[in-house]
């Protein structure tokens, strides 16, 4: 077995129960994996560069940190300014300071993909960087997306995508005959949060897709589910909302269409947008309860906190921020609509762990359509998935909890995240086994809830 990271008093029993679940099929029901690598059977993987640090702000955010341009990184500017294009020298810089990742979660993604999936058990540093990119290149020259997909036993993938998206790899991917499970989930912010200075052009892309005529509020919701209607029928199970805050308010017609009317002529206020984007939430919740679609809210990332790199290299550029959140009066008004039904599944991810054990957990722990989604960006590392079961099952128990997901754009790294979460789990049972919390058999079927089953049934994945 490759190394496991359990506590050297749980070891022994915390390897019998990961060996039940090692194996097991991969659920991955929340993530950023292009769709297009699986489109084509020879759709090519790229350089080691495009593969693993191009994709990854986990890793070049990192890297930034320490004074290492962007451009030197290869990575795009929206200005179409020249960065680096060679992809030996991209390489060198990632494998000299390599070294930064040591202890971090991404440290370990990288060293266990490395060994699992290209055979290269050697550390990476300075002076044996160019050895290893070619022995990854040879290997990324032999395989295609789709083995990949095979050999890493993935049972679903789960991608995102706009709400203005035409999901046509996804259409080439149903169309194909091949057997793997790729489906769309449903993201709509881009045309939900009004204060995006791309938000016109983006309603103005789903008049195109929808072939609309949005002019306002009630033409604009009518959109939203054809859209929806339309993710579905591709496979969609689910659906992706992110806001700063969970803020939730209930408008009238009258008062929804108002401001929808004042984006519509640039003219709404930052108080327009938190009071639309509360008000989207509670109507989203609604419409899942009628076409089934499971629900997932992300809550807390100051996104773009840099303007420079915003301004340079545009979003998801390794520069978004925790900010504190509060969940118990901001979600009432979507709760005192919908969390009394069992048949919606409206999963919370939070960037503030303060809210766990205070909030998030008691929450789960009463309402039927909540459920917990795991530690999430930030908090998806041993510790803190150590911290999220002591602050959370207490109240909330395993089954007010989703399971794991990646949640990842670096494809390679899907297995490595998925073992350490299913290690993680393997050693946090085995503690309470010997402190005789639970006892042997509640953990040999929580393990297999945790590392498969939970995931499969919260969103709706048989």
């Amino acid at each position: 077995m490759a190394p496991a990271y359990f506590s050297p008093e749980t070891a022994s029993l915390a390897t019998e129960l990961y060996q039940q679940v090692a194996h097991l099929p991969l659920i991955c029901p929340h993530g950023h994996v292009d769709p297009r690598l699986f489109a084509e059977p020879d759709y090519p993987l790229g350089t080691p560069v495009d593969l693993l640090v191009i994709p990854d702000h986990y890793i070049f955010r990192m890297l930034f940190s320490q004074g290492i341009p962007l451009e030197s990184l290869g990575i795009p500017r929206r200005d179409g300014a020249t960065v680096e294009t060679d992809h030996r020298k991209i390489w060198q810089i990632f494998a000299e300071h390599f070294y930064l990742f040591r202890g971090t979660p991404t440290g370990i993604w990288i060293r266990d993909e490395l060994r699992d999936v290209f055979g290269i058990s050697e550390k990476l540093n300075g002076q044996n960087a160019t050895a290893i990119y070619d022995q990854i290149a040879a290997k990324l020259a032999e395989i295609r997306p789709r083995q990949l997909f095979e050999q890493f036993n993935i049972e679903v993938l789960a991608t995102t995508d706009a709400a203005t998206d035409s999901l046509s790899y996804h259409r080439t991917i149903q169309k194909s005959g091949w057997r793997g499970r790729v489906i769309p989930t449903f993201r709509p912010d881009v045309v939900v949060n009004i204060d995006r200075p791309d938000w016109h052009e983006s309603i103005q892309q789903l008049n195109e897709v929808t072939g609309s005529d949005i002019r306002d509020f009630s033409t604009y919701l009518r959109a939203l589910q054809n859209r929806r209607a339309y993710f579905k029928s591709l496979g969609a199970t689910s659906t992706d909302h992110a806001a700063l805050t969970a803020y939730t308010e209930w408008l009238s017609a009258t008062e929804a269409d108002a401001i929808f009317q004042r984006a519509l002529q640039r003219n709404a206020t930052r108080e327009d947008a938190q009071r639309f984007t509360g008000h989207m939430l509670i109507e989203f919740a609604r419409m899942s309860l009628e076409d089934g679609l499971v629900m997932q809210i992300h809550i807390g990332a100051y996104r773009d906190h840099n303007p420079r790199i915003f301004e340079w290299f545009g979003r998801d550029k390794g520069a978004d921020i925790p900010v504190s959140a509060e969940f118990t009066r901001s979600l009432k008004p979507l709760l005192d609509q919908v969390g009394n039904h069992a048949d919606l599944t409206l999963i919370l991810f939070s960037l503030d762990e303060s809210t766990y054990s205070r909030e998030l957990a008691p929450l789960a722990g009463h309402y039927p359509a909540l459920k917990l989604g795991p530690p999430w960006w930030f908090f998806d590392s041993l510790n803190g998935m150590r911290r999220f079961f002591d602050l959370v099952v207490e109240t909330a128990g395993i089954y007010n909890t989703v399971g794991f997901n990646d949640d990842t754009r670096a494809f390679p790294s899907i297995p490595a995240r998925h073992q350490m979460w299913r290690q993680a789990c393997a050693d946090w049972l085995a503690g309470l086994v010997q402190r005789h919390i639970i006892d042997r058999s509640d953990a040999d079927e929580m393990v297999v809830d945790l590392a498969y089953r939970l995931a499969k049934q919260a969103y709706r994945l048989d």
